[in-house]
């Protein structure tokens, strides 16, 4: 006998699904990795092939012989974290430090908590913070190995945010900030192209997957935060323009604050998130330990969604 379930109207059909969302998340991340793929060469395609496979393949098994649970898998949703994770770790990163994130990201941040659409935590944003505890050495090594386009010897130095952490703004005076938006070196895989990262943002405003209130809003507290501080003394602090190119702010305001599990479902609970990354990240990067902060100023707002959730509402359907 079939069962039927009757519920109250108005009933609504939308043709898209999880799957077709996470699908156009990783159209929009192909630019990024792209240019990654060029700049970097074979060593970044191990990062990224390592790091999606085993996403993939730990959340199917996981679902599949432990949760039984069918739902609980989502192919294209493993594989948007694979892809996150590997672009928020350096090229040099050995193969088992991936996988070991790998298995953080699915097993411990994402179906420990019941898995897809159930967990509090960004999964790739967590498991760069454990690894970023767990092997300092190796998540701080940013040396540049030779790629497609990079074609010299291997070679090692700070990032743009590590010189200001050790020398001011006048440690990075000069910086050119056409190459930086279109080619950084140095960093991360999702720090070398904040034009192709911003590319891929707007294919997602256009598919309608993502609204832009918590990345502007982020991108807002960032330069209002950053151009204060520079105004006082500008020997010391960066510019907001400086601050906006550089490190992982368009990747997490982008792809990773703007994750519908753990974001906020209401446009001003958005805003309030966003300000709060936006303002975390600039206090760390200005007097914190670490140079950067992104990862740990989502973690942080992520823990506060359920307050915004219950504090903003969306308008009901038919209520005005």
């Amino acid at each position: 006998m079939e069962i039927q379930l009757v519920s109250p109207s108005p009933h609504v059909h939308a043709k898209a699904s999880v799957s077709a969302i996470m699908g156009d998340v990783c159209i929009a991340l192909l630019p990024a990795v792209a240019v990654s793929v060029l700049f970097y060469g074979w060593a970044e395609l191990l990062v990224l092939g390592v790091s999606a496979v085993s996403c993939v393949a730990l959340e199917w098994v996981i679902a599949r012989f432990l949760m039984k649970k069918k739902g609980a898998f989502c192919g294209p949703a493993a594989l948007v974290t694979g892809l996150l994770l590997a672009m928020n770790l350096p090229v040099t990163t050995p193969w088992w430090v991936v996988l070991t994130g790998a298995v953080f990201a699915i097993g411990v941040a994402k179906m420990s908590f019941g898995g897809l659409g159930q967990n509090i935590f960004n999964p790739a944003i967590a498991a760069r913070v454990f690894l970023l505890i767990s092997f300092p050495a190796y998540m701080t090594d940013w040396t540049v190995t030779p790629g497609f386009i990079h074609s010299t010897d291997a070679v090692s130095g700070a990032t743009l945010l590590g010189k200001v952490a050790e020398g001011g703004a006048a440690a990075v005076a000069g910086t050119d900030y056409l190459r930086t938006l279109f080619l950084n070196i140095g960093g991360s895989a999702g720090e070398i192209s904040t034009a192709a990262l911003l590319l891929g943002f707007v294919y997602l405003l256009c598919r309608k997957v993502v609204k832009p209130w918590i990345t502007l809003s982020v991108f807002a507290t960032v330069a209002l935060v950053s151009g204060v501080f520079w105004l006082i003394d500008p020997a010391q602090y960066t510019d907001p323009l400086f601050n906006l190119l550089t490190g992982g702010v368009v990747l997490g305001a982008c792809f990773m604050a703007t994750d519908y599990v753990t974001s906020p479902m209401s446009n001003g609970g958005g805003v309030i998130y966003g300000i709060g990354i936006g303002f975390i990240v600039m206090m760390i990067r200005y007097f914190g330990s670490y140079p950067e902060g992104m990862s740990f100023a989502i973690l942080i707002m992520n823990m506060a969604v359920p307050l915004l959730n219950r504090k903003f509402h969306q308008r009901k359907y038919g209520r005005k």
